[in-house]
């Protein structure tokens, strides 16, 4: 990968093969040269976030690797920087789709899916703040993929829930994306802007189970404290 300095982590999971990921060396790492990330609206400031092996990433991915596999059950995982969740549920042979906003998660998706002797993973470009905007015009700057299509039984994500919302938008997104009976499920690291969502998700029929995560510091990791959000409609 040109422009910037990359590093290489083994990462263990309970229940699961280890996974070798190679990740940006540092929040520091930025090259745009094409000014892809500038035309999708990302700074420079927020452009190395995704390429981060983040806590509540590695939480979610500990949650996919010990939660139950349902038969026929289709995944999308909604801003997956590095995608951790969604490789745990590929190598677990789960229907999963990995989607990002930044034009370059898809191929360190690729690349990590190499690096872990694993078939290909579907990936799409989904952006729930540009989500209803209209297909690039000639000349203009393509979407790093196809757009998030069609509806999932269980929608994931960690730390997504980085602003207040007020509005709903992630919430709408999730219900675009959602099928009647489903279940979404959110790590979150208490940022304190939860309650937003809880009402628009309890708006649209979601029941809400809690479940407080605080691991103590190992050798690997470091200490976490945050929650793993259950949504559930029948």
């Amino acid at each position: 990968m040109p422009g910037y300095l990359l590093k290489s982590e083994h990462i263990n999971f309970q229940g699961v093969n280890a996974l070798n990921i190679q990740s940006l060396l540092n929040n520091q790492q930025f090259s745009d040269p094409l000014g892809h990330a500038e035309a999708l609206g990302i700074s420079s400031a927020f452009w190395p976030l995704f390429g981060q092996v983040w806590p509540s990433g590695l939480q979610l991915a500990d949650a996919m690797a010990r939660r139950e596999m349902v038969d026929g059950e289709r995944i999308l995982e909604i801003g997956c920087g590095l995608a951790l969740a969604s490789l745990v549920c590929h190598r677990r042979g789960s229907d999963v789709t990995a989607s990002d906003c930044h034009p370059l998660a898809g191929q360190f998706l690729r690349d990590n899916l190499l690096l872990n002797d694993l078939i290909d993973l579907p990936y799409c470009h989904g952006d729930w703040l540009r989500s209803e905007d209209p297909d690039p015009l000639p000349g203009e700057t393509p979407l790093p993929g196809p757009k998030v299509q069609g509806r999932f039984d269980l929608i994931i994500g960690s730390d997504v829930l980085y602003e207040r919302d007020e509005g709903g938008v992630l919430a709408r997104y999730i219900e675009r994306h959602a099928t009647p009976v489903g279940e979404v499920l959110i790590v979150d690291p208490n940022r304190g802007n939860r309650a937003p969502f809880h009402r628009h998700m309890s708006d649209m029929g979601y029941a809400l189970q809690e479940s407080i995560l605080q691991d103590v510091a190992t050798d690997e990791r470091a200490a976490y404290r945050g929650r793993l959000l259950s949504y559930r409609r029948h």
